[in-house]
């Protein structure tokens, strides 16, 4: 009976902190936004967006600052600014002779610069740190209810177009050779996109939201080879990452946001190490092949 009665009570403080309400309201947050985050991150690695992630999170700061000064919802504010900031990449892009990347770094950082500056003159550095690097422990219901919004929205349009999706982000020649419309794909994921960024804004915030975005897709890229698969594992590590970043963020008081990155590179490293294609996996095989040899 003692070890049933210990484990029982361990497992009653392990899980102690979330009979908050807060605690509940930032819990159902992050495993919304580590799910659709990690989504998402299986077309940001697989299209090599790392670098557009990268520039619509950091286009969305001056919106927020924006409609912080006008009284308006970020959500507003942050949605307008990242989508103009991606279709203003496509346009330097179409019209110039100016690179992708190179376009990419001219909008991100003119965006985040002029963010930085409005926000310097209209609210205090708790403000600006906060939005940077997202607080999920102070989550309100209007947020938990936007971020669901988003992830509906967001899994719905994947679950639609998930043909469309699969083939532009492996063969776009041959989609635009079937008579799909590329330019709308590309600028339906981009929207996509922003609306996570926006919806992660206030749980990791707009600097580590990238890695979310990242992170989760790069793991499960090396332990599948099907998109399907994929993009499970990968949801699965963004709603570990997420979880047992706010769990740790709340026990031992540190940054939530950057807990929960800290734990998605930790799943990274292991997958790295130990995965089916890791740094361990290819030196047993050399290994056993240099034996039989």
């Amino acid at each position: 009976m003692t070890p049933l009665l210990i484990t029982a009570s361990g497992f009653s403080e392990l899980l102690g902190p979330f009979q908050y309400e807060f605690m509940q309201r930032a819990l159902i947050t992050s495993i919304l936004v580590g799910g659709v985050c990690g989504v998402l991150s299986c077309f940001v690695v697989l299209k090599r967006w790392a670098l557009l992630g990268d520039a619509i999170s950091h286009a969305v700061l001056p919106g927020v600052a924006i409609a912080y000064l006008l009284g308006l919802p970020f959500f507003i504010g942050a949605f307008v600014s990242g989508a103009l900031t991606s279709l203003g990449i496509g346009v330097i892009e179409r019209n110039t002779r100016i690179k992708e990347d190179a376009a990419m770094g001219i909008m991100f950082t003119g965006a985040f610069a002029l963010g930085v500056v409005i926000i310097s003159y209209i609210a205090s550095s708790t403000h600006l740190m906060h939005i940077l690097f997202g607080n999920v422990l102070g989550v309100r219901m209007a947020v938990l209810q936007l971020t669901l919004f988003a992830s509906v929205v967001t899994l719905t349009a994947i679950f639609l177009f998930y043909k469309e999706f699969l083939l532009y982000t492996f063969d776009p020649v041959q989609a635009s050779a079937l008579g799909m419309n590329t330019a709308a794909i590309h600028y339906g994921l981009m929207m996509l996109l922003t609306l996570t960024i926006v919806a992660s804004l206030e749980t990791v915030g707009i600097i580590l939201v990238v890695a979310m975005l990242i992170t989760p897709g790069a793991t499960a890229y090396l332990l599948v080879n099907s998109l399907p698969r994929m993009m499970l594992v990968a949801a699965g590590c963004g709603i570990l990452s997420a979880v047992s970043g706010l769990y740790l963020s709340f026990t031992f008081n540190l940054a939530s946001g950057g807990s929960i990155v800290l734990v998605a590179t930790l799943l990274f490293l292991l997958a790295f190490l130990f995965g089916r294609q890791g740094v361990l996996a290819r030196w047993l095989r050399h290994r056993n092949a240099a034996a039989r040899i």
